[in-house]
C-alpha cells in the first residue's frame, strides 16, 4: 500500500514537474505580445499623423494578435486620455502632450489548471492578463 502511495505521489509530482515550465512560457509568451501591441498602437496612434488610435488599427491589431494564437473574440481594449476626451475618435485627434493610455487584456484561460494537482489553488479561468501602455501625443492640428 505504501509502494502504491509513493508511485501515485511520485507520478503527480513528475508530472507537475515536466509540464509547469510549459504553461509558464505560454503564459509569458503571451504577456509579451501583449505588451508588444500596446507599444506598437501606442507609438503609431500618438504619432504627429494620427493622435487617435481608430477602429482600423484596433481590428488590425486584433488580426496581429489572432496570428500568435489568441482568440480574437475575447481580446479587450481600453482606452483614456488624460484630458478625458476620447482616444479613438478620428475626428478630434488628441492634441500635442496629452497622455494616451491603452490597455489590453486577454483571459489566463485554463492554464494553470495543472497547479491543482498539488493542492495550489489555479488562477481562475475567467481572470485576465493584461499589458498596459502611456504615450503623449504629438498630433499638432
Amino acid at each position: 500500500m505504501k509502494q502504491l502511495l509513493l508511485f501515485v505521489l511520485f507520478a503527480a509530482m513528475m508530472c507537475w514537474m515536466m509540464f509547469s515550465p510549459i504553461y509558464k512560457h505560454v503564459v509569458i509568451v503571451r504577456q509579451a505580445v501583449l505588451q508588444q501591441e500596446v507599444d506598437y498602437l501606442l507609438e503609431v496612434g500618438a504619432s504627429g499623423t494620427y493622435g487617435y488610435v481608430s477602429a482600423a488599427m484596433q481590428q488590425q491589431s486584433v488580426e496581429r494578435l489572432g496570428r500568435f494564437g489568441l482568440q480574437p473574440d475575447v481580446i479587450r481594449y481600453e482606452y483614456a486620455t488624460t484630458s478625458g476626451v476620447s482616444a479613438t475618435d478620428p475626428g478630434m485627434p488628441v492634441p500635442r502632450g496629452t497622455g494616451i493610455s491603452l490597455a489590453i487584456s486577454y483571459p489566463y484561460e485554463n492554464l494553470f489548471m495543472i497547479d491543482s494537482l498539488l493542492g495550489i489553488t489555479p488562477i481562475a479561468p475567467d481572470e485576465r492578463m493584461r499589458a498596459y501602455g502611456m504615450k503623449m501625443s504629438e498630433y499638432v492640428p
